[in-house]
């Protein structure tokens, strides 16, 4: 008997002194670090256009949205989102993030590009995660409301909702602005917005979230993206209004307004002709952003740890302050 008694005070005695240890190992351990500033590549884009609206998979060099990058450790498990262009750019970042975060995740993109939208898929399917792919033009108001209800009904439950999806065209002068661009830039970055939130707050819990992509131009207009920076300074303003109204049910509404990110909307006609060297590089990083460093933004907006967050635009931009 006193042998065992001499034992389990030995056993204690060693937990204690394992447990006494732990933080004293963990204050050793050598943290990694990325320089910002060449986390990514500092060369100037190559100057390329591709007809709207575009492929990630052609752009040089192809965006970084994650794929290889981005680990999950569950902070949306079983969750339902839906996020607008989310084929490419920052709307793959989010999927990337959500799917591997736990999350059930529906795609809108524009038809024409099924080869990203389909190259994002391959790639979480394969992991095991649930993608739900739904083409079609935000333009159309009887195509939003559809499409929340194939989300809800797809999915089984939409908590949350990104709209990101948007439409920018590079003009040097107002005189250059059709109708039809106009038109167009309002009806895919502020109605579709509209149209798809009014029909998805009936369908969504207390808990769930809405987050907007609204941008650096929401604040500082760029003085070639009238339209498109019109637009997102009414992202920002409906953002923070409706979170006002939704507060009240449990919904909670924020936006992320990032600078300048590589993307698809900038071979389609975002930047002026013979611009495309100069992108991002006059940021304080002295880089543009890559959509995958845009991901955790998204997550954390979704993120139930989140929850005293609404109403709130946080920006990512590279140091410029805008935000």
């Amino acid at each position: 008997m006193a042998d065992a008694n001499r034992r389990d005070v030995l056993k204690a005695t060693a937990v204690a002194g394992t447990i006494a240890a732990a933080p004293a190992m963990a204050q050793t351990a050598t943290p990694v670090l990325d320089d910002p500033q060449n986390k990514f590549t500092t060369a100037p884009f190559p100057e390329q256009r591709q007809k709207w609206p575009a492929l990630q998979r052609d752009m040089k060099p192809v965006p970084d949205s994650g794929e290889r990058s981005y680990r999950g450790s569950g902070r949306l498990r079983g969750r339902k989102a839906l996020v607008t262009g989310g084929d490419s750019g920052i709307g793959r970042a989010a999927v990337i993030a959500f799917a591997r975060e736990g999350a059930d995740v529906a795609i809108n993109y524009y038809p024409t590009e099924e080869p990203d939208a389909q190259d994002v898929a391959k790639l979480l399917r394969a992991e095991g995660h649930k993608i739900v792919l739904l083409p079609g033009d935000l333009t159309d108001e009887k195509f939003c409301t559809k499409l929340i209800a194939d989300a809800n009904r797809q999915l089984g439950g939409l908590d949350i909702l990104v709209n990101n999806a948007a439409y920018q065209q590079s003009k040097a002068s107002i005189a250059d602005i059709t109708h039809e661009q106009f038109d167009r830039t309002m009806k895919t970055n502020v109605y579709a917005m509209f149209w798809l939130t009014k029909a998805a707050v009936p369908l969504m819990k207390p808990g769930s979230s809405i987050i907007n992509t609204a941008s650096v131009n929401s604040v500082n207009p760029g003085e070639e993206l009238l339209d498109y920076a019109t637009t997102k300074g009414a992202i920002a303003i409906f953002t923070k209004g409706l979170a006002k109204q939704l507060g009240k049910k449990g919904i909670r509404v924020n936006g992320v307004a990032p600078g300048p990110v590589w993307t698809p909307l900038q071979v389609a006609g975002g930047q002026l002709p013979g611009k495309m060297g100069e992108f991002g590089q006059d940021t304080p990083l002295g880089r543009a952003g890559q959509p995958g460093e845009l991901a955790s933004l998204y997550v954390t907006l979704a993120d139930p740890g989140s929850s005293f967050t609404s109403g709130s635009i946080f920006g990512a931009n590279g140091g410029t302050g805008a935000i």
